[in-house]
């Protein structure tokens, strides 16, 4: 793809008298840094997107392990709970049943 440069006249006349070639080599070292400068100022940036989403995952970690060591001891309350009613349960079936053996006995 050609490059189209306009420029006036009176500034070309001077650059007629000028190197071209060198005057592109002499500036292309320039070119490069601040192409370099642009793709460190463009990596920073996207590190510290990253840093900052990174920051955000582990905070968000944080507040799942805390969750799931919440779920785990509700769980661990349920089951005992739960154990506790069936015992119980069980009780009141065992007095239910002597209740009614005593009532049959009487009649």
């Amino acid at each position: 793809m050609p490059i189209e440069i306009k420029i006036e006249g009176k500034r070309f006349r001077k650059l007629k008298e000028l190197d071209i070639l060198e005057l592109i080599e002499n500036n292309l070292v320039k070119a490069e840094k601040t192409l370099q400068a642009e793709r460190e100022a463009f990596l920073l940036e996207k590190k510290a997107k990253l840093e900052e989403k990174l920051k955000e995952i582990e905070d968000e970690l944080e507040e799942l392990k805390v969750f799931y060591k919440k779920a785990l001891k509700d769980k661990e309350l349920m089951t005992s709970v739960r154990e506790k009613l069936r015992r119980e349960n069980e009780e009141l079936k065992k007095e239910l049943e002597e209740r009614r053996r005593e009532i049959d006995n009487k009649a």
